[in-house]
């Protein structure tokens, strides 16, 4: 029997005009076959956001060489669902979503458009991988970024993964001489501290502006972070069952009477 060509679903949440999803077609199509599902139109900070209650629209677009492109109306999660159920004939071998313009490491992870794309796809059972870039210039140069998601994805495509395998991958700003390469990690303690700028406009009527500094609470050298404060590739394996199970145990002993 012909073993199957591999197909390699590409998203992310930036848009499909961004300059980080043509740098990780790129990357990644010697790889497979590569279809593209995107957003229409930047969709940054949507989290697992779906779309109900108006009609989501799905166009062809010819602006990737030699590469299957659609744009959707809707989220990073809306182009997935749609591209599972209404594009590709079977399920893909991997889903890849980026390259971002900007960090999702630590706790940008529960915000991110472009790992709730790649987590929605992992949901699916597909080995899957959200890629940023901690640049967040327009013009960025993605060349090291782009050799990051292509090592990622041989390395994916080469493991025996179990159904729903996830990385949260972040690339740092750094020449590729100073670039220390891939490092394992887990997820920093680390969250933006947020306030709300308050303003007036024309009118008179108040509007606000979110603002906020980052802060990392975490001192260990095996975290997101500080893998990309010392001009790492940071991989984080990422779970969606948020089940906290060191609690549940604990309680199961001081709640017994449940």
């Amino acid at each position: 029997m012909e073993k199957q060509e591999r197909i390699i679903l590409v998203t992310n949440d930036d848009g499909i005009t961004a300059p980080g999803i043509r740098a990780l077609i790129e990357a990644v199509r010697p790889l497979g076959k590569v279809v593209v599902v995107a957003p229409d139109s930047p969709q940054s900070g949507m989290g697992h956001a779906i779309t109900i209650g108006v009609p989501l629209r799905l166009n062809q677009v010819d602006i990737f060489e030699d590469t299957e492109a659609w744009q959707c109306s809707g989220t990073p999660v809306d182009c997935v669902k749609l591209a599972r159920d209404k594009i590709l004939h079977r399920k893909p071998d991997i889903c890849v979503s980026g390259i971002n313009h900007g960090a999702n490491h630590s706790i940008n992870v529960i915000y991110s458009g472009t790992m709730s794309a790649a987590m929605e796809a992992a949901i699916e059972g597909i080995p899957s991988a959200g890629f940023s870039f901690l640049e967040y210039s327009y013009d960025a140069d993605f060349s090291l970024p782009a050799s990051v998601a292509r090592e990622v994805t041989e390395r994916m495509l080469r493991s025996d993964l179990p159904a729903g395998s996830l990385f949260n991958v972040n690339i740092p700003i750094a020449d590729k001489k100073d670039f220390k390469g891939l490092r394992l990690c887990r997820q920093a303690d680390a969250k933006w501290v947020e306030e709300f700028d308050e303003r007036r406009d024309p009118h008179g009527k108040k509007y606000y502006w979110l603002t906020g500094e980052f802060k990392n609470r975490d001192v260990g050298e095996d975290t997101d972070v500080w893998a990309l404060e010392n001009n790492y590739a940071s991989v984080v394996p990422v779970q969606f069952d948020l089940t906290n199970y060191k609690l549940k145990k604990q309680l199961e002993e001081s709640w017994k009477d449940l």
